[in-house]
């Protein structure tokens, strides 16, 4: 499970979901507890400054002392807007009045150290009991009171705005347990999402492994689901899908070669042994061991006709194309030749040859042996199946720069449905191949194999009883 492709997308989705959630979480949560802080520094120095005010103002026009009770009362009800504790002493200390419903701190002092904290001209928030005034540490926020007196600026007391720090904690506690449930829940939310992602994204992958495990034991019509996707993974599905018809088609060559072969080795080791046996035994009279004798001879010529075709297959599959393409030769002047080396059989079946050859050299790209080989099963296997007296045509001619060359013959029509099959190995189309001694169903094989490896191409019509084939080169 762990060497699984599932588990590691799962990890590091879970991993990267952790990072973000915490890095984000852990950023936001110290940016906006400082803007809080900031925000509510602002507003106990807005409520200091604008009581200050206030204090300042009733107590210079109106002679109003600090611990009247409209004194008292505005500083209640500015506490209870704002939140914040409100404390005014006199100019010694002493509290005069506060915003607390309950008065036990009036007439408390406040502390000399605490007065020294207060600047005119600069408003910090510290954190304080103001001499144990409060039973616990309180942001804490001060400003004293001035006053102008024959131009001289005296203080006549001093304001203190105070907040429960105790309170702003809990507040953010309760803040970060949400955030903590909401990120425990979103990521909660997030790994089933990537288990079930990754789990779709394993699943065709696993099914392929398993695929490729049965494979391994020769079942080769297995196949994997196709669920539509267009992703990478359809197109891999897609892919190891055409891979696995591919396995099937070669397997399917592979046992198709191998009973075909195995039936051409039998049919003349079996006359050979027979025969063999029959002149060993006996059994053959003296008067006829020499036609017998020739069967065998003409039989162990098929086995070696076979074998040498097997080598020449072998020996084109190893061939590399490049090897072939880097060489030229005269098309016109190899027809030719290839034709001459034929007139014995023509001869001996009594065909005419109608040749439109160009006597101009057309120079063409490929191996000069390969293509000679490919000219001489083409008319030997046009002379094979044409019927007596006929004529073989024998064409070639240039079209930009392409080069094809055509041979026909007057014959039994090849039927429209194995025409494209007459390039396969042992494959004969009629009764008439099928009966043939001399061929061993690879000519054509061998014929498509050299224009494969040259990257040309081979094209074949027959009806009304005439048959062509015609393949392409390259001119140089």
């Amino acid at each position: 499970m762990k060497d699984s492709i599932y588990f590691r997308i799962f990890i590091a989705t879970a991993l990267i979901v952790l990072m973000s959630i915490s890095l984000l979480g852990g950023l936001s949560t110290v940016l906006s507890y400082r803007r809080s802080v900031a925000e509510k520094q602002a507003m106990m120095s807005s409520t200091l400054n604008e009581t200050s005010r206030y204090i300042t103002t009733q107590h210079i026009h109106y002679a109003v002392d600090l611990s009247d009770l409209d004194m008292r009362m505005r500083l209640a009800m500015t506490s209870g807007i704002t939140g914040f504790d409100l404390l005014v002493t006199n100019a010694y200390g002493i509290v005069e009045s506060c915003s607390s419903g309950a008065f036990e701190s009036i007439g408390k002092y406040v502390g000399e150290d605490m007065l020294q904290l207060v600047n005119p001209r600069e408003t910090t928030i510290f954190m304080s009991s103001l001499n144990q005034i409060y039973p616990e540490n309180r942001q804490v926020m001060g400003m004293p009171l001035l006053i102008s007196i024959d131009g001289e600026i005296r203080t006549f007391g001093y304001l203190f705005v105070t907040s429960d720090a105790v309170a702003f904690r809990q507040e953010w506690r309760n803040f970060i347990s949400a955030f903590i449930l909401l990120s425990l829940s979103v990521m909660a939310l997030a790994f089933v999402i990537a288990y079930i992602a990754t789990r779709k994204q394993a699943d065709p992958i696993n099914e392929m492994a398993r695929a490729a495990r049965r494979f391994a034991r020769g079942e080769f019509e297995v196949r994997v689901k196709d669920y539509g996707r267009k992703d990478e993974i359809g197109q891999l599905t897609e892919a190891f899908n055409a891979m696995a018809e591919s396995l099937e088609s070669s397997e399917r060559l592979r046992r198709d070669f191998i009973a075909n072969l195995s039936h051409e080795l039998k049919t003349p080791m079996t006359i050979i042994a027979g025969f063999a046996e029959g002149l060993l035994d006996g059994t053959i009279p003296r008067k006829d061991e020499a036609r017998y004798l020739d069967v065998v001879f003409s039989e162990t010529r098929r086995l070696s006709r076979l074998v040498r075709s097997m080598l020449d297959i072998s020996t084109l599959r190893s061939a590399e194309s490049k090897s072939y393409l880097e060489k030229s030769f005269d098309v016109s002047e190899l027809v030719r030749l290839t034709l001459l080396s034929l007139s014995v059989k023509i001869e001996e079946k009594r065909l005419d040859v109608e040749a439109r050859l160009p006597e101009d050299v057309i120079m063409t790209r490929g191996d000069e042996d390969s293509m000679t080989q490919v000219v001489y099963n083409l008319i030997d296997n046009a002379i094979k199946f044409s019927d007596p007296d006929s004529t073989i045509g024998l064409e070639v001619w240039q079209c930009a720069y392409r080069v094809y060359v055509s041979v026909s013959n007057k014959g039994e029509t090849i039927p429209h449905e194995e025409l494209p099959k007459i390039f396969d190995r042992f494959h004969k189309a009629d009764r008439s191949r099928s009966e043939d001694r001399d061929g061993v169903g690879l000519g054509l094989y061998i014929v498509k194999q050299i224009l494969d490896k040259h990257e040309e191409d081979i094209f074949v019509t027959s009806s009304n009883t005439m048959t062509r084939f015609i393949f392409s080169l390259t001119s140089v």
